[in-house]
């Protein structure tokens, strides 16, 4: 009897406790490649074992120069800390125990409850709820919005926030493209909460509030997202299946119509974490988001796309080497909001278009948003540099989101008050 309680004990326990999919004792390495030899070898382990790439997130995107953080399974790290020392190669181990540190991103805390919380990262349950509290609390302020359905039939919504006056331009702003990018959906919710709280209290915001209305997605990749909740912490793409492959998802950051499909042709095969989809808008959310911003082009004036990890304020373009016609503008606006949030707790980011500051990437909703006319698009990467990663602990959430608030407010001000 005493088993049989233990066990209905762990099913009812919280998804954030109980994942499918374990991690133990998967190490993360980082390693600084020096020489085209070195790219070499890493490209060629890469091809003899199952490595997660993090950052960059495919081996296609690996250049001299650059840190590269990946994740090795508990029964390949030896093999893979020998190949290492035999090479020469200069590294570190980021993380032991991969398990361990997805348990501390919860500060030690096991969630045994729902109550919501700006400072925890929160399920899809407690967001949507929050959603619909938002709206129904700050009437005059806040409006929700369904601008379609996910894969799996979820309701996609948008938070219009904003003083309504009349024809205004708009911002929009997404967060969760990735599912496990948790800190990201964390920062959509940190910045409704800040509008309607400091709406006549903060000048800026009071300011943009009044003459601006942003449209905000604070979740984009809901299927996925709750994924990461209940199976898999390291999942990326989203949950639709694809025809002749057993392996799940499409990236959604991929599968915009921004040069689809042509960066690299890895992200043709739906087990690549960048799969692109079978055609450009091929997913619904996607589709939906597309649709909406079509619909409402003639207004939008900003496109801001949060992810992580890397600090990092980039702009247009990714799948071209090319400078956009406005480059020097969007650098000197990027500069200046890198600075305004460096200068809360001296968090450093760099800035620059997107191919040359991370890598090339095509099929992005940010170059998308330029192309459609949308001339001030840009895509943060928050924190952390890679000691956390992915898994940036809930006593961050905090200081994150207060100096990314500071480059948001900084962009929307530029565009408010310089846009046409």
């Amino acid at each position: 009897m005493r088993f049989t309680i233990l066990v209905l004990g762990l099913l009812v326990a919280p998804p954030a406790v109980v994942l499918i999919r374990r991690f133990d004792s998967e190490k993360v390495f980082r390693i600084k490649l020096q020489n085209e030899n070195q790219v070499n070898f890493l490209k060629d382990l890469a091809s003899t074992v199952q490595l997660d790439f993090w950052h960059p997130n495919s081996v296609q995107h690996i250049v001299i120069g650059t840190d590269v953080d990946f994740c090795v399974g508990s029964d390949q790290t030896s093999f893979v800390h020998t190949m290492l020392e035999q090479n020469g190669m200069q590294y570190e181990i980021l993380f032991h125990n991969l398990q361990e540190e997805i348990e501390k991103q919860f500060d030690g805390r096991r969630h045994f409850h729902k109550k919501y919380s700006y400072t925890r990262y929160n399920d899809w349950e407690q967001i949507v709820a929050w959603t619909e509290r938002m709206a129904k609390n700050n009437p005059k302020l806040v409006s929700r919005i369904q601008i379609g359905k996910t894969y799996e039939e979820r309701p996609m919504y948008l938070l219009k926030v904003g003083k309504e006056s009349g024809k205004k331009k708009i911002i929009f702003m997404d967060c969760g493209i990735h599912a496990r990018e948790w800190i990201s959906p964390a920062f959509c919710q940190w910045f409704v909460k800040q509008a309607v709280t400091t709406y006549g209290k903060d000048k800026v915001m009071t300011k943009l509030l009044n003459n601006l209305n942003f449209y905000i997605l604070p979740v984009f990749n809901i299927d996925g997202y709750i994924w990461t909740w209940t199976e898999d912490r390291m999942w990326r793409k989203n949950r639709a299946n694809n025809s002749n492959s057993s392996c799940i998802g499409t990236d959604l950051n991929r599968n915009f119509d921004a040069s689809w499909g042509t960066e690299d042709i890895f992200s043709h095969d739906p087990c690549e974490e960048e799969y692109c989809g079978p055609s450009e808008e091929s997913e619904p959310e996607t589709k939906a988001v597309a649709s909406f911003i079509r619909d409402h082009l003639p207004a939008i004036r900003g496109y801001i796309s949060f992810h992580s990890y890397s600090q990092m304020l980039m702009f247009p373009y990714g799948y071209a080497s090319k400078t956009v016609p406005n480059h020097d503008e969007l650098n000197e606006v990027a500069k200046e909001a890198v600075e305004a949030l460096s200068s809360l707790y001296g968090t450093k980011y760099t800035y620059g278009p997107i191919a040359s500051t991370i890598y090339p990437c095509s099929g992005s909703s940010v170059d998308w948003a330029y192309d459609e006319g949308i001339k001030h698009a840009f895509v943060f990467e928050l924190r952390d540099l890679g000691r956390y990663g992915f898994f940036l602990p809930e006593s961050k959430i905090r200081s994150t989101c207060k100096e990314t608030m500071l480059a948001v407010k900084h962009i929307a001000n530029y565009i408010l008050t310089s846009a046409t």
